[in-house]
């Protein structure tokens, strides 16, 4: 199963007037479960104000959704969704169909919010994402460090960082054991160029790309804080917030924060780059963040819900938060926070590989990869592990022979 690219551009291809928030006041009870970074709080909050809204952001929600939207009724109204996120809840038949509720509800939103597939609207995207480049202007401008543009002059900037002591460490990455720790692999194998499967489905990553991956990863783990394998996106935003690294790439939606006077002390010192490259292309994927709505509810209940999403991106909502996302909906005017994103897209970074074996791939990386990044197991032995342990998985869900 494949989605098509909704690129960041889109966030400003169609910056068309819309209806600021009207009266949203809600009666019928919705529950709803996200990711948890700032975009997802601002709309969680103008839903609150409708009110019988309960919303709950967890970093990890992710393991919890198939479970709770298989339940009938469901546990949930809706929950947010990625490409990747929305995969196993579509294979499961657990969302609702939205081409009724847009029409009636959804004429503030702009049609490349609208995912599709098989000719059905599934899911509303609010915002797209990426991966890129955010860096400390003036740490580098002092040490006489150009901008990077790939890894390995990412990694050369580091080391000169690391020799002058003027942050506790170089650099930050969100490699926590599990998902994080696999996407980062899954960027980096596609930088260079990588393809995961054979024709047949099988695995492909214990070879020449992937042993390099994995010695890339090696060398920037000893440019960062030693707890590494616990540095998730919240983690790394915090380091850049306090000053303690000079470098990082993270998420789009992490860009308002870092430089938020409120909860940044170093507020204007960071700027956003683009996307870095590997030997092949961006080391970078180009996502869609966004909602849908649960099959097993009621109708009235998927209507309040679909007011609901409307409302969390209300043009006065966007105008309000505009740097905390970029955003899809009208209302957004791209600013300093956006720019990472826009290089990145403007270099075509790859689309997260959307199909129905990448989670069985991913999975097997995130269970996989932390033995290599401890010294247990060499590079050869770890791809080989992996690459059993897909076959496993994939074998189990049917995918494969």
């Amino acid at each position: 199963m494949f989605f098509k690219k909704i690129s960041v551009a889109a966030a400003v291809s169609v910056l068309v007037a819309g209806a600021a928030s009207a009266d949203c006041s809600n009666t019928v009870s919705v529950k709803t479960i996200s990711n948890a970074f700032p975009a997802y709080e601002t709309m969680a909050a103008a839903m609150a104000a409708c009110g019988n809204v309960t919303s709950e952001l967890d970093k990890d929600h992710r393991l919890k959704i198939v479970d709770a939207f298989s339940a009938n009724p469901s546990l949930y109204s809706m929950t947010s969704l990625t490409n990747s996120t929305s995969v196993p809840m579509i294979d499961a038949d657990l969302l609702r169909p939205l081409d009724d509720l847009v029409a009636s509800y959804g004429k503030d939103l702009n049609p490349n919010q609208f995912v599709k597939i098989d000719g059905k609207i599934m899911a509303i995207a609010a915002f797209a994402n990426t991966q890129h480049l955010m860096y400390r202007e003036d740490i580098l401008s002092d040490l006489g460090i150009d901008v990077p543009t790939d890894w390995a002059e990412y990694i050369a900037a580091a080391e000169k960082i690391q020799a002058a002591g003027v942050v506790d460490y170089p650099i930050g990455h969100y490699t926590k054991d599990g998902w994080n720790l696999a996407f980062v692999f899954v960027n980096h194998f596609l930088g260079e160029g990588g393809d995961f499967f054979n024709a047949d489905w099988t695995p492909s990553i214990n070879n020449e790309k992937g042993v390099a991956v994995l010695a890339r990863m090696a060398k920037l783990a000893t440019l960062m804080d030693p707890e590494y394998l616990v540095s998730d996106s919240t983690f790394v935003t915090k380091q850049m917030q306090q000053g303690k690294i000079a470098m990082a790439n993270l998420w789009a939606s992490r860009a308002g924060a870092v430089n938020d006077p409120a909860e940044s002390t170093v507020a204007g010192k960071i700027v956003m780059g683009a996307g870095l490259k590997g030997s092949a292309t961006l080391a970078s994927t180009i996502w869609w963040d966004g909602w849908s709505i649960a099959k097993n509810i009621s109708d009235e209940e998927a209507e309040a819900a679909m007011k609901m999403i409307v409302a969390s991106m209300a043009q006065d909502v966007i105008e309000a938060h505009n740097d905390d996302a970029i955003w899809l909906a009208p209302g957004f005017v791209p600013g300093a926070a956006a720019q990472g994103a826009f290089a990145t897209a403007a270099g075509q970074a790859p689309n997260y590989p959307m199909n129905k074996y990448i989670g069985s791939m991913h999975g097997a990386l995130g269970s996989g990869l932390a033995a290599f990044m401890t010294g247990d197991k060499d590079a050869a032995t770890t791809l080989a592990d992996i690459e059993a342990a897909y076959i496993t998985d994939a074998k189990e869900k049917g995918l494969l022979d």
